[in-house]
């Protein structure tokens, strides 16, 4: 028994907050570590001692195990956490704590190195009885030997790489004459990531379902599972939406994929906390393959969490502490049913590009079933350096359709004020039918993308933006004094005051005239409408036409931001602009930011002639590249320098067409030839 009373963890964001939480219930001192980009996050502050790394950079800061051994030796923790992400999968940083006689919180080495590598892992498992997909899998296959081999496999065949994961390097090739291609796309996108272009092949199961099952080992070869959880909702291989259990399957195939997944285990002798992902056909759910094998917590634990009532981080602590498993296989029981959605800072209506900005305030769910693992706090600064994953909201109910209810709901009382998120997409998805019946398949969720249309802004919300404009006039007035009080009273009548807005559908006036407890509000010339209205700090309640709504509303450099029942909606003001007709100025292009980020190159100087299409900036955020093209021809007018960080719709610069030298009319004039 090794004696664990300090605990650091090598990660940050969410899982570093949730993995303090359980260490913190266990009277266990946390050490938390972080960059410079960090240092005001949450989980620095929630933790008991915090260990500057380094600069942003992930490679300079939380990827350093030189750095992080040594902050382990220096606040004296006995072990470390690796969360998931950053060094969770990597053996050498588990060998260095190993030689540093600090425990790891995971599996050995050897357990790391053959789950690591696909084609080892395959053939480690399937000597343990464990079905593998059809396929070939062995170290150093040419793309003759490759190409020969699908004949056998029988199309579609998946290419996939042997090192890595997320999606990158893998290909779907359904006809012969195809394949080739695709081999070699696949070896250039695997080297490029990996340092590894090894490939191998896979039958393609039709209509695939990504069901993976928790198990949890001990020092002394006791294995268990705590069930099976349901990943099928992804994008790009990436998973949204998870769940526990899986509505596929039934209690005899649980029961035989969960053995597969402690044979899984038993194979590489593994210990602690670990998940085995398998795929099975929605056409035939009593069919199930092996696919590969995380050696670390995964994002989606917390639904298994709440099924079981065991907490894993607690558990992975106790394994490295040298502890035996006190619950046997027949101790675990699944009640009800849990469901997470993950909180992206990425925006899906311009293709999820990754979004950023200051929180500028919090709203999370609270109430019985409902769980938030969440880095977030008012004022958490989201750049460009880290995964764009904010935080998870869970729900617990007595079944899946409660739990989809449930789910909606605490999604629809969560709002990060300050940053766009992908949650009204969460939403879109859990008004699936499909997804609603439990018709899943790794595919339906990318079949959906296309459909997807962010919700306008509606009338209301447009008005209670600048009803929040209007009210901030009143903050302070002394009422007493009848000149001081913006009511627009006037001899002849109250005058409007007069709003100019906009939204991705909408740019007009909001008119309101009135005092707060009496006024009227209107859109340009539309109806008015009775309002009163009260703001309290950040509180907004509005009333027009006796229908109450209230938000909760803040600002950052003209931009509105309200959260409501409805969502979270974002609205600009604008100052009034006259444009005369011939000013030169008059017709130019703007090229904004879609994405927080750095500019990493300029491609043309200041003042310079261009066509459409010519790159002027690239953007990168989060190690996406984008090339920002002129729309129009015209001479540029750059706002800023390689290196610069840059906020989302950040203007970059301006195309301003050429002036018509021929023509001296005003706008008088032009309006008159019309």
């Amino acid at each position: 028994m090794t004696t664990i009373d300090t605990v650091l963890v090598a990660n940050r964001g969410e899982i570093a907050v949730r993995v303090i939480r359980t260490l913190k219930a266990m009277g266990i001192r946390s050490v938390a570590v972080y960059s410079e980009a960090d240092a005001g996050a949450r989980h620095v502050r929630e933790a008991d001692v915090a260990v500057l790394l380094g600069p942003a950079a992930a490679r300079e800061s939380y990827l350093d195990i030189d750095k992080v051994v040594a902050a382990a030796k220096r606040t004296g923790a006995q072990a470390v956490h690796p969360g998931y992400g950053f060094l969770s999968e990597n053996s050498r940083f588990a060998a260095a704590l190993d030689a540093a006689g600090i425990a790891f919180i995971g599996p050995p080495t050897r357990a790391i190195d053959v789950m690591g590598d696909k084609i080892t892992a395959k053939n480690a498992v399937a000597e343990f009885g464990v079905p593998i997909v059809p396929g070939i899998a062995k170290p150093g296959l040419t793309d003759a030997e490759l190409i020969a081999a699908a004949e056998d496999i029988g199309y579609p065949v998946l290419v996939k790489p042997s090192a890595g994961g997320g999606g990158k390097g893998m290909r779907l090739v359904e006809e012969p004459d195809m394949l080739a291609e695709a081999l070699a796309s696949a070896r250039r996108e695997a080297a490029s990531s990996f340092g590894d272009d090894t490939l191998f092949l896979e039958r393609f199961v039709l209509r695939p379902r990504h069901i993976e099952v928790q198990v949890l080992a001990d020092q002394y070869g006791h294995v268990i599972h705590l069930g099976e959880r349901e990943c099928s909702l992804q994008r790009r291989h990436q998973k949204v939406i998870e769940e526990a259990p899986s509505p596929l399957l039934d209690e005899k195939t649980r029961a035989r994929i969960g053995e597969a997944a402690c044979n899984t285990a038993r194979s590489v002798d593994y210990t602690g906390a670990g998940t085995v992902e398998f795929i099975v056909s929605a056409d035939s759910p009593d069919e199930f393959f092996f696919m590969e094998m995380n050696t670390r917590l995964q994002v989606e634990h917390p639904v298994t969490e709440m099924v079981t009532g065991i907490d894993l981080v607690e558990w992975q602590v106790r394994i490295a502490a040298g502890e035996k498993l006190t619950i046997g296989q027949d101790d675990v029981t699944m009640t009800g049913h849990a469901i997470e959605a993950r909180v992206y800072a990425e925006d899906p209506s311009r293709d999820f590009l990754p979004t950023g900005g200051t929180v500028l305030e919090l709203v999370e769910p609270t109430g019985n079933g409902v769980r938030v693992d969440s880095g977030l706090f008012r004022g958490t600064a989201v750049g460009s350096d880290y995964d764009p994953m904010l935080s998870k909201v869970i729900v617990h109910a007595d079944d899946r359709r409660g739990a989809l209810r449930k789910l909606d709901r605490a999604l629809a009382g969560t709002a990060v004020l300050g940053v766009v998120t992908n949650i009204e997409f969460a939403r879109f998805l859990l008004a699936d039918p499909d997804v609603e019946a439990g018709r899943l398949d790794t595919g339906l969720l990318d079949r959906r993308v296309a459909d997807f249309v962010a919700a306008e802004v509606p009338s209301d919300v447009f008005m209670a933006a600048g009803v929040y404009r209007w009210l901030q006039g009143w903050c302070g007035v002394e009422t007493a004094d009848p000149w001081a009080v913006p009511s627009g009273w006037r001899v002849s009548g109250r005058a409007r005051s007069a709003f100019r807005l906009s939204t991705p559908t909408l740019t007009g006036h909001v008119f309101i005239a009135g005092s707060p407890t009496d006024a009227t509000v209107a859109i340009e010339d539309g109806e008015s409408h009775s309002l009163a209205a009260d703001l309290d700090g950040t509180r907004l309640s509005v009333t027009i036409d006796g229908l109450r709504a209230t938000y909760v509303v803040v600002e950052e450099d003209g931009h509105i931001w309200l959260a409501g029942a409805t969502g979270v909606f974002l609205v600009r003001e604008l100052e009034e602009v006259n444009v005369r007709v011939g000013d030169v100025h008059a017709g130019q292009a703007e090229i904004t930011s879609p994405m927080p980020g750095a500019v990493i190159a300029v491609n043309v100087e200041n003042g310079a002639e261009v066509t459409a299409g010519t790159a002027i900036v690239v953007v990168e955020a989060m190690k996406m590249e984008h090339a920002l093209r002129a729309p129009i021809d015209g001479t540029v007018e750059l706002l800023v320098g390689a290196a610069d960080q840059v906020k989302v719709d950040q203007v970059l610069a301006r195309i301003v067409p050429p002036a018509d030298e021929n023509s001296t009319s005003t706008a008088q004039d032009k309006d008159a030839d019309r």
